[in-house]
């Protein structure tokens, strides 16, 4: 698989999402979710993405599992900051320095590593300033805990104080055919500064693919109350999926690998390297999602598309719980 440049670190062009392997997406598997892991990194997929939130602290052990004899082969990015003590309907964001270093420490031990190659702060923290959660990461890189820093879902105004700090190497975002507008409006300051973009969610949650019956979600799944896959919003929403799957078979490839090839069609018009990372728990999706490196949209394709971004109906997430969890 081709090898891209983020921020600085040297990646694949594709990584793997590995949070609905513990969580948020219905019962996972470990033995399945290990062999998925493996068959990436078989792939040449070598960037791939955790946080202590996912299963609370269980996905970060499976992804440490499945590399205690293939660390040298892969870039490890994990994430902190989402507290759940409370309870998931009163997570907070933290970003105090102690608490930082807290949970670098703890995601070392259960991740069996001694450095982690991209650590994020997995939201703008609630409780102290941007400048004090990134000088805890700083002190991290100095000491050799951590390789590269990375945000997810920072506003421009945040991203430049972050990188006044300490540069960052990556931003971690929602980006898809119907999630853009977040990402678009911080493209131009990350060109700026060259940070690249791991782009979660690329499938849409899985709804881009045309795979999810909305009401057949099992018991878990977060999504049976998200706001674009409940009710008439995800009837409405199908015709979004439809559009994708028309291309697909025109093209002679899957609505997944459209939806993926679609994203790596945005980065020249965005300015910045985007390595999309795309979440599954089974070796046949994640298969099917590296085959789409070999897409090309032409000119009509992406005329097709191009809509798409304007007709969804219902926002990102539910009110509640609030932050929410991201891939």
């Amino acid at each position: 698989m081709e090898r891209i440049l983020l921020g600085g670190l040297e990646v694949s062009a594709q990584g793997l999402g590995c949070m609905g392997m513990s969580e948020f997406y219905g019962p996972g598997d470990w033995d399945e979710s290990i062999a998925t892991i493996h068959r990436a990194i078989d792939l040449g997929v070598t960037l791939l993405d955790t946080a202590d939130i996912y299963g609370s602290g269980h996905n970060e052990v499976l992804v440490g599992r499945a590399l205690h004899d293939r660390r040298d082969r892969v870039q490890l990015a994990t994430k902190f900051g989402i507290d759940r003590t409370g309870g998931d309907s009163a997570r907070t964001v933290r970003g105090d320095a102690g608490y930082v270093r807290r949970s670098a420490e703890s995601s070392l031990l259960r991740l069996g590593i001694d450095v982690i190659d991209l650590y994020y702060v997995h939201r703008p923290p609630m409780n102290v300033e941007v400048e004090e959660t990134i000088g805890a990461m700083a002190e991290l890189v100095r000491e050799g805990k951590v390789r590269r820093l990375g945000v997810s879902e920072f506003s421009a105004e945040q991203l430049r104080r972050a990188h006044a700090v300490h540069p960052i190497s990556a931003v971690q975002s929602e980006y898809s055919l119907w999630s853009r507008t977040e990402v678009e409006a911080l493209a131009p300051t990350m060109a700026e500064l060259g940070i690249g973009l791991v782009a979660y969610s690329p499938l849409g949650r899985g709804f881009l693919t045309g795979t999810v019956e909305t009401g057949q979600l099992a018991a878990g799944d977060f999504r049976s109350s998200n706001p674009r896959f409940a009710g008439d919003a995800g009837q409405a929403n199908r015709a979004i999926a439809d559009a994708v799957r028309a291309v697909a078979d025109r093209l002679g490839a899957t609505a997944a690998q459209v939806a993926l090839a679609w994203v790596y069609a945005q980065a020249e018009r965005l300015g910045v390297t985007v390595v999309p990372i795309p979440g599954t728990k089974r070796v046949k999706w994640l298969e099917q999602n590296a085959a789409a490196l070999d897409v090309r949209l032409d000119a009509q394709a992406l005329a097709d598309l191009e809509p798409l971004g304007a007709q969804v109906v219902g926002e990102r997430y539910g009110s509640v719980p609030t932050p929410p969890p991201a891939e």
